[in-house]
């Protein structure tokens, strides 16, 4: 069963499906990054950036919400904390989008496209989580992490393959330095998923 402390505020589960479905939105986009070429990727790096500052928006709403709200239908410090991880998630896409323009990336090699498949693998399932925690059941909740975490460690293999490739002999010294930051930004937004899937975790076993 979902949680259930009557009386709730159910405005923040919405808040938190769409946070959710916004980062989902951003990870496609991550793909389309990597995938097209020329003005298309670039407009794919600026509905990242508009997807970002509408998931801050969100936040920021759920955060208001929270100050104004008697009753909340889990901990006040549980609902912060995962609305700022979730938030963390697509902060670090929108980090990746950036970075890749500051660097006018061009050939990108296949170690980043499937990372940001396994980025945007890990989105879908925050917000499978996401959308469990008010509908349920809990085991939903616990699977979707469980898969996050899943992710995370698949994402980790393959940042270290190809981190590895970026320094055999002959390589380019500036491809290196680009792509080891791409790389890194990559990891790190699987990590923000996992933190996000720690919260949603500890939230199900608390009230589940």
């Amino acid at each position: 069963m979902a949680i259930r402390l009557l009386p709730r505020d159910e405005r923040f589960f919405e808040l938190f499906t769409k946070l959710a479905t916004t980062t989902v939105e951003a990870s496609r986009r991550l793909i389309e990054l990597f995938t097209e070429q020329g003005e298309a990727r670039w407009a794919a790096v600026e509905l990242i950036k508009a997807l970002e500052h509408e998931a801050d928006e969100t936040t920021h709403a759920i955060v208001t919400r929270l100050d104004r709200s008697f009753i909340t239908p889990f901990d006040r410090e549980d609902i912060h904390e995962l609305a700022s991880r979730l938030d963390d998630v697509i902060d670090r896409i929108d980090s990746v989008a950036r970075r890749s323009r500051i660097f006018r990336i061009d050939e990108v090699p296949e170690g980043a496209l499937l990372l940001s498949e396994v980025v945007h693998r890990a989105a879908v399932e925050v917000l499978r989580a996401v959308e469990a925690l008010e509908k349920g059941p809990p085991s939903t909740v616990l699977a979707a992490c469980r898969d996050i975490k899943r992710l995370e460690e698949e994402g980790d293999a393959l940042y270290h393959e190809w981190l590895g490739r970026l320094f055999e002999p002959g390589a380019d010294p500036l491809m290196v330095i680009k792509w080891k930051e791409l790389y890194d930004t990559l990891e790190k937004t699987l990590d923000s998923a996992e933190d996000a899937a720690n919260v949603l975790e500890s939230v199900t076993i608390k009230h589940g």
